[in-house]
């Protein structure tokens, strides 16, 4: 998945706001609070699809080839696709889908309503 599909695919999502910060990283996020992020941090490197998950899909995903625990938020259970074919881009909305549910659910009642959602 590229950067642009990866954002198109992120804006498809009800109430989420884009931003770029970081150093260029494409940061997608549900009432203020992240889901998703893709970057990359140098000349020629290869975008970095990173995304919050569940405890369990953390223990998992790290253990797969091309996936590792995402630096800086790795302690939140992020993980980091560092291969480009690490996913595909189905399991890669799926999984995205369910860190915009897993950080959706963590927000007040009431900011939710503000959402819409």
């Amino acid at each position: 998945m590229t950067r642009d599909e990866f954002d198109r695919f992120c804006g498809t999502l009800p109430a989420v706001t884009n931003v770029v910060q970081w150093g260029n990283a494409s940061v997608w996020k549900i009432g203020g609070k992240i889901f998703a992020i893709c970057s990359n941090w140098g000349p020629g490197e290869a975008e970095k699809i990173g995304f919050k998950c569940s405890d369990l899909t953390y223990a998992i995903l790290i253990e797969q080839d091309g996936i590792i625990p995402a630096p800086y938020l790795a302690r939140a259970k992020w993980v980091q696709l560092v291969e480009r074919d690490a996913m595909t881009d189905q399991d890669i909305e799926a999984y995205i889908r369910e860190a915009y549910s897993i950080i959706k659910a963590k927000l007040t009642r009431a900011a939710r309503k503000e959402l819409g959602i």
